[in-house]
């Protein structure tokens, strides 16, 4: 299929693509962290190998985002130079979809690592 006849829904399953990898990352963390402080380390416990999983998630989920975003980049091609238009092209529809999924997976990535801070700062369970 050349890129003006590939179909919408590809379009958009890869624009929730990123907002699903940052939902992963951040309900596998806080899970790792409250089973491990309830049920592994105690209440006063290290964070130690649940700080270690969560470095690991981190590091899967932005490199998830940077193979959507590298994916997104490659759709949003620069626009050809030439008169005006006043329809809505296939080719047009594409590339905001492929600019929309690239700003969606930059906020991402920066919630990935924002959530990815709580661990790198609280050291126990306290």
């Amino acid at each position: 299929m050349t890129d003006e006849s590939r179909p919408p829904r590809e379009n958009l399953w890869l624009l929730t693509a990123a907002p699903f990898i940052w939902l992963a990352h951040l309900l596998l963390s806080y899970i790792t962290g409250a089973v491990w402080c309830a049920k592994i380390a105690g209440r006063g416990g290290s964070l130690g190998a649940a700080r270690a999983a969560i470095a690991v998630y981190t590091l899967l989920a932005l490199a998830g985002l940077a193979l959507v975003g590298w994916r997104a980049m490659r759709r949003r091609r620069p626009v050809e130079p030439g008169p005006a238009r006043e329809y809505d092209a296939p080719g047009d529809r594409d590339r905001f979809l492929g600019r929309t999924t690239l700003l969606l997976t930059g906020l991402s990535a920066l919630a990935v690592v924002y959530a990815a801070l709580v661990a790198l700062f609280i050291r126990s369970c306290r």
